[in-house]
């Protein structure tokens, strides 16, 4: 039996999750600036830069 679902939203999930196990590879970056939210944020952002333009 076939399940319905919405592909946008499945596909919008799909990029999310690969995203945050990319992220992963970041976590010591990520955990240094971990101090304050403004700069824990600065980090993500740095990393799925990175992430981004391989």
């Amino acid at each position: 039996m076939k399940r319905d679902y919405d592909r946008d939203i499945y596909k919008a999930r799909h990029l999310i999750e690969n995203c945050f196990a990319k992220l992963k590879q970041f976590r010591a970056i990520a955990t240094r600036y971990d101090k304050t939210a403004r700069n824990f944020l600065a980090g993500i952002h740095l990393a799925a830069a990175a992430i981004w333009l391989k």
